[in-house]
């Protein structure tokens, strides 16, 4: 159990003050990943509310991917692992509310993309390499055969890139604007030509990143990951997107 002391909450908003207080102490590192914050009956005392504010204040903080509840489980709720799942979120939100459009999450991803595989060539180990030879193989091989197994494989290959970038903040983000991405246009790809012929290309697409990466040339890594993206999302764009991407292309 950790130390922590929280003051009571003041009137206004009441929830949000305790969401705030918590998650400062949890990104000042005041709490870490794995510690129990105190129980519901103790956060009620420390803050000076009742029962169903705490409640409400746990529940955003799980919401934002800071916290797990399990009932049952011994102490109160647990601190978690940063994950890509929060961002995730959060990019989904913003696109469907209209904060943040489809065009500028691929832009967002082909520059990650590129940054990642530059640095993937410059920086990786024998074992990442395998890894990444590993997925693309399981790719080639899934073609027109397990949509499911090709997806699953395609994900470890750009999963072993980001890795192997050694830029966590890097790996995260790019996990989460491409699971944001596949997320908010999946029946558009169901409904786009998604058939052998498109997964053969992406897999040569793949194969091609590989092969620069594993001959250590970033700039040609950088350059076919941007092309990649590009080639796979700008038939489901508007059209007015293309000088924009064209431009991260060049």
């Amino acid at each position: 159990m950790n130390t922590v002391t929280f003051t009571p909450a003041v009137a206004t908003l009441t929830y949000e003050r305790i969401v705030e207080q918590i998650e400062t102490a949890i990104t000042s590192g005041a709490i870490v990943a794995g510690d129990h914050l105190p129980s519901e009956r103790e956060l009620m005392v420390q803050f000076s509310v009742s029962r169903p504010t705490v409640r409400e204040a746990l529940r955003v903080l799980q919401s934002m991917g800071l916290i797990e509840s399990k009932p049952g489980g011994r102490g109160g709720p647990r601190v978690l692992e940063p994950s890509p799942q929060s961002l995730t979120r959060s990019f989904t939100t913003m696109a469907r509310l209209d904060s943040l459009s489809m065009t500028e999450l691929v832009q967002f991803r082909l520059v990650l993309e590129s940054s990642a595989c530059r640095l993937a060539a410059t920086l990786h180990n024998a074992e990442q390499l395998a890894v990444m030879r590993s997925a693309i193989e399981r790719m080639e091989q899934a073609v027109g055969k397990d949509a499911e197994a090709f997806a699953r494989a395609d994900v470890d290959f750009h999963l072993a890139v980001w890795e192997a970038s050694g830029n966590s903040l890097l790996t995260m983000c790019g996990r989460a604007v491409a699971e944001a991405i596949v997320g908010l246009i999946t029946q558009q790809l169901v409904d786009s030509e998604a058939t052998e012929r498109t997964e053969a290309s992406s897999a040569a697409l793949d194969r091609e990143i590989f092969e620069a990466i594993a001959a250590r040339q970033a700039v040609e890594a950088g350059r076919r990951a941007r092309q990649a993206i590009y080639d796979r999302y700008v038939p489901l764009l508007p059209e007015a997107a293309n000088a924009g991407l064209d431009a991260l292309l060049a």
